[in-house]
C-alpha cells in the first residue's frame, strides 16, 4: 500500500489544528509545524514504514520565512517521489480572522511590538503565498463552524471517490461576500428572480415550485447552458493537472433561489457524467 501524504497549511486562525485533529481521528500519523527543509527527509523516514501508511504534516508561518518564500521548491521535490500527495490550504477573510482572535484573546504567532494583529495577518498571507500556489485544494473557513470544517475535511480528503478530480458546486449570496476558495465565480443576479413572486418567495431553489418556475425562464436556461459549456471546457484541463478540486461558485442576491437552482441543475448534469461532485449551499442556515 502506497503511503498517503497530506500537507495541511494555511493562515493562523483558519482551522489548521482542527483539520489535523480530524485526520488524526481517522488514523493519520500527524506532525505539526514541520520546517519545509525537513519535509523530504521526514517523508523518506516513513515511506517504507510497516505500520504508518497515512501521514499528515502541518506547515505554517511559525517556522523559517526564507523557506516559505520558496515553498514550491520543497513541495515539487516530494511530488516527484510520492504520487499520493494532497496539499490543502485553509484560509479565511481578514475580518473573520480578526474576530476569532478577539473572541479567543489569543496572540497571533507573528505579532510583535512592531507588528499588530492585522499587520500580522497580512504578513502571513504574503509568506504563505508560494505554498498556497502549490495546493491541490483551498478551503475557505470563513463561514464554517468546527463541525462543518470537520465534515469538509472528511469529504474532501477522506472520501473514497476523491482519487480523481472532485468538483465542488457552491451557491452563495453576494450580500454576504464572495467565497474565497472559488476557482470560478458566476453572477446570477441579473436573471429572473422568484423572490418577486409572493407564491415562491418562501421556497428555495431546491424545491419544485421554484425549479419549475426557473425551468421555464428563457434567460435562466441560456445561462445554465453557458455554465455547462464552461464546465465541459475546463474540467479536462483540471483533470490532467495536479489539482484535486475545482470549485465553482454561483451567486445571486441572497443565495436562496437562483444560485441554488443552478447548482442543483449542474449537480444533476455532472452526476450523469459520473463526475465526483460535492454540493454546498452557503446560505442554507439563513433560509
Amino acid at each position: 500500500m502506497e503511503m498517503k501524504l497530506i500537507i495541511i497549511s494555511g493562515l493562523s486562525g483558519s482551522g489548521k489544528s482542527i483539520a489535523l485533529q480530524t485526520l488524526e481521528d481517522e488514523g493519520f500519523y500527524c506532525v505539526d509545524n514541520l520546517p519545509l527543509s525537513f519535509l523530504s527527509s521526514f517523508c523518506d523516514k516513513f515511506y517504507n514504514h510497516p505500520n504508518i501508511k497515512k501521514l499528515a504534516i502541518g506547515v505554517d508561518a511559525r517556522g523559517f520565512p526564507e523557506e516559505l518564500l520558496i515553498a514550491h521548491q520543497f513541495v515539487d521535490a516530494i511530488r516527484n517521489i510520492y504520487l499520493d500527495i494532497n496539499v490543502v490550504f485553509l484560509q479565511a477573510a481578514d475580518d473573520i480572522l480578526l474576530k476569532r482572535y478577539h473572541e479567543t484573546r489569543r496572540r497571533h504567532p507573528l505579532s510583535n511590538q512592531q507588528r499588530g494583529l492585522l499587520e500580522s495577518i497580512v504578513y502571513e498571507r504574503a509568506l504563505l503565498e508560494s505554498l498556497m500556489g502549490q495546493s491541490n485544494s483551498i478551503i475557505d473557513t470563513s463561514n464554517l463552524n468546527v463541525h462543518e470544517l470537520r465534515q469538509e475535511i472528511k469529504e474532501r480528503l477522506l472520501s473514497s471517490s476523491n482519487n480523481g478530480l472532485s468538483i465542488q458546486l457552491e451557491s452563495f449570496g453576494f450580500k454576504n461576500g464572495i467565497p474565497l476558495n472559488a476557482d470560478f465565480v458566476f453572477d446570477a443576479r441579473s436573471l429572473t428572480n422568484p423572490h418577486w413572486d409572493s407564491n415562491l418567495r418562501a421556497h428555495t431553489g431546491q424545491e419544485e415550485p421554484v425549479q419549475s418556475y426557473l425551468d421555464q425562464a428563457t434567460d435562466v436556461q441560456m445561462y445554465l447552458e453557458t455554465l455547462k459549456k464552461a464546465l465541459d471546457s475546463w474540467i479536462p484541463t483540471f483533470e490532467i493537472g495536479t489539482r484535486s478540486y475545482l470549485t465553482l461558485a454561483i451567486g445571486c442576491t441572497g443565495g436562496k433561489h437562483r444560485s441554488v437552482y443552478l447548482v442543483e441543475r449542474l449537480n444533476k448534469y455532472l452526476l450523469a457524467q459520473q463526475k465526483s461532485v460535492i454540493v454546498r449551499h452557503r446560505e442554507l442556515k439563513t433560509w
